[in-house]
């Protein structure tokens, strides 16, 4: 019923930038909190930022200062700036909703598959 699709990922030199896009598509209603958490192998998954429909941010704070989340609540569409990458960013970035779907009674929480960064030294 609902399908998020990652994009922006890839390979990129510490100190450089990607810019990190997560479209929804579907029988969407709306979507209240949409974030972005990342995973690597032997370490759990976290959460690395997530911004409400009225805009409000919170980050981890490995990354305050150098990411910046942001929506496009129009497109369906969350974004992930990433700048001052460093090779501890290196990581498969999922992106995750929760979106209200027609004929639903309550809101549906989604993930993408995921896209990879890899930041070199």
């Amino acid at each position: 019923q609902v399908q998020l699709v990652e994009s922006g990922g890839g390979l990129v030199q510490a100190g450089g930038s990607l810019r990190l896009s997560c479209a929804a598509s579907g029988r969407i209603v709306s979507i209240n909190t949409m974030g972005w958490y990342r995973q690597t192998p032997g370490k759990q998954r976290e959460l690395v930022a997530s911004i409400t429909s009225g805009g409000s941010a919170v980050y981890a704070d490995s990354v305050k200062g150098r990411f910046t989340i942001s929506r496009d609540n129009a497109k369906n569409t969350v974004y992930l700036q990433m700048n001052s990458l460093k090779p501890e960013d290196t990581a498969v970035y999922l992106c995750n909703a929760d979106i209200w779907v027609r004929y639903l009674g309550s809101p549906l929480n989604s993930w993408g598959q995921g896209t990879q960064v890899t930041v070199s030294s």
